[in-house]
């Protein structure tokens, strides 16, 4: 069926198909703008977070680190840190750089003047590096504070360890406290306190350490070594020891690389063969030799004193030669040898002196003084001594004196040779040969012989003299006088006896085969000359000048020592005697015949 349309609704439908295609089109822009804006606004906030990224980057460049200690850990593992300064001169004079840490961090509520430094930290100035496991670190004041396991390490050559350091980068010193231990090869230092001057290169301790190389090991209170010279100075209570010796002072200047320690204070050397006792010196402690100034002693474990001006003295031989004013004591034998040159061997024995030499024997209450070019004395395999003197010997004791040209003592025998014209003087008398031997008991003299010529002489008054000869002759004493004396062989007298009123008033001469005079207090006793006595009594004042002295007698009173200091002058008339043939031919030829 067909309808009819109403002109009039025709109107009201276009109105509405108009009010519909607008709500589509108002709905399509809601859907479409809503999308677009998520879109725009998405957008946005990725730009946003682009730029703050870039700004917390920034920011972490310019602030400084925090610890991460008071912050909340992340889940992931933080990275490590590595500063890094482009472009710096990593040898730059006196500039300390951080190389490496796990950690670093500034708290400014503290201070901004150091960041805090922990894990593997390392840092770097010039060619030494230093290490440990924290630090503050002052980089404007270019110093720090290191703790635990405190490292220092220069080359392959030098390394220093503490448990604290403080380095002051104005003065260029660290500061070591703790276990502090230095070592430069075969050097090792061990303190508490180590003061290091990095600029001058030197380390010192003052509250006590130790220094050790191969050779020897030091302490002191006060302490200093340099790595680059192997100087080493110490102070106060130094004592240096090794296998052979110790050294004890109060100032010792040594080096570690020649093993030379210069002395400079009073300071004693003990070792086992002897002690050593100088003020100025030095000694090779590697060589064993020293040379020591200022009147050093050395005292050898047989109790032999040396003294001098100057002494080189190698401990390893034993071996001690003095210059200026050599003495040598040896107190167990009461006797003592001196020069102006000399030496003395401690593990032979044997001594040298020259040069004004003197010897001096103090056993008795009396010193006797002895003096000739040249002293020598050794021992012989059974540990006996043997001493010699020669040319122009003389000696004085106060009731004895005499001279000769050489002279020899030997203990073991207890026995004295005097050799080529000796002359013996005992207040008025004089005895006189071409060999004098004299036995001694207890440094007392017991028998004195002269075999192959002797004639004794005593002043009485006047030019007048008791004179007594033989080809040989036997003195015995007791208690340091003679008793009795023995002659024999062509035994000739001229003899002034005493009358009653102790006045003399005639001349004996007389001769024979043997002769014995005993006497008390000194004083002829007895006398008693046998056989084929011949002689004659002649009063003085009848008698010749010429019947005063036998032939050959000489009464040698100018060339006589009259006291200590004397025995050092040799008289030309002293000379002349000594050099002068000997009295009987015989003699002289056996002494030839030995010599051949």
């Amino acid at each position: 069926m067909t309808s009819k349309r109403n002109p009039k609704n025709t109107g009201g439908h276009k109105v509405l198909n108009g009010a519909l295609c607008l709500l589509a089109i108002f709905m399509i822009n809601i859907i479409v703008g809503d999308a677009v804006w998520a879109q725009a606004k998405v957008e946005h906030k990725q730009k946003t977070l682009t730029e703050q990224k870039k700004s917390v980057t920034a920011d972490k460049k310019s602030a400084p680190k925090t610890d991460k200690k008071t912050e909340k850990k992340p889940s992931t593992k933080p990275s490590k840190i590595k500063p890094t300064i482009p472009g710096a001169d990593r040898h730059k004079k006196g500039r300390v750089f951080l190389e490496y840490c796990d950690r670093l961090y500034m708290d400014p509520n503290i201070s901004t003047e150091y960041q805090v430094l922990s894990g593997n930290v390392k840092f770097r100035k010039g060619d030494m590096f230093m290490y440990c496991d924290s630090a503050y670190y002052f980089d404007q004041r270019n110093s720090l504070w290191a703790f635990s396991n405190v490292k220092m390490e220069q080359g392959d050559t030098l390394f220093v360890y503490a448990d604290r350091l403080y380095y002051d980068g104005q003065q260029d010193l660290a500061r070591l406290r703790d276990h502090v231990r230095m070592e430069n090869r075969n050097v090792t230092l061990f303190t508490d306190s180590l003061d290091y001057d990095m600029l001058a290169n030197i380390g010192y301790y003052f509250e006590g350490g130790k220094i050790v190389d191969d050779k020897n090991e030091l302490t002191s209170v006060y302490g200093q070594y340099a790595p680059d010279t192997k100087d080493t100075e110490f102070l106060f209570d130094v004592e240096m020891t090794n296998e052979k010796f110790v050294l004890r002072t109060d100032t010792l200047f040594y080096n570690t690389d020649t093993h030379v320690a210069d002395i400079t204070g009073y300071t004693t050397i003990v070792s086992d063969s002897s002690v050593v006792y100088t003020d100025k010196g030095w000694y090779d402690t590697q060589a064993d030799r020293a040379v020591l100034y200022n009147r050093s002693i050395v005292v050898s474990k047989d109790n032999q004193k040396l003294t001098g001006d100057t002494i080189f003295y190698n401990r390893a031989t034993g071996f001690g030669e003095v210059f200026g004013n050599m003495v040598l004591v040896d107190s167990a034998k009461c006797s003592t040898i001196s020069g102006g040159y000399g030496y003395y061997n401690e593990v032979t024995g044997s001594t040298f002196a020259t040069k004004r030499a003197l010897a001096m024997e103090y056993s008795k209450q009396d010193t006797l003084f002895l003096h000739g070019d040249t002293i020598r004395s050794y021992l012989l395999e059974d540990s006996s001594r043997v001493m010699c003197a020669h040319p122009k010997v003389r000696f004085y004791r106060v009731d004895v004196q005499g001279l000769c040209d050489s002279m020899t003592f030997v203990e073991r025998d207890s026995m004295l040779w005097m050799h080529r014209h000796p002359i013996l003087w005992n207040e008025e008398k004089q005895v006189s040969g071409n060999v004098i031997q004299v036995h001694f008991n207890d440094s007392t003299v017991d028998v004195a012989y002269l075999p192959e010529y002797g004639m004794l002489a005593e002043h009485v008054a006047d030019e007048f003299y008791n004179q007594l000869y033989g080809k040989e002759m036997t003195a015995y004493f007791e208690n340091q006088e003679m008793r009795r004396l023995e002659v024999s062989g062509n035994v000739q007298a001229i003899l002034l006896p005493m009358e009653n009123d102790s006045t003399y008033n005639k001349l004996v001469n007389a001769e024979g085969s043997f002769l014995t005079v005993d006497l008390k207090e000194q004083k002829m006793d007895r006398l008693r000359l046998w056989p084929d006595v011949t002689g004659k009594v002649t009063p003085i004042y009848l008698s010749k000048k010429s019947q005063y002295y036998l032939k050959g007698f000489q009464w040698h009173d100018d060339i006589r020592p009259k006291d200590k200091y004397d025995i050092f002058d040799t008289p030309k008339a002293m000379d002349e005697y000594i050099n002068s043939p000997e009295s009987i031919a015989p003699a002289r030829r056996i002494r030839e015949e030995g010599e051949n």
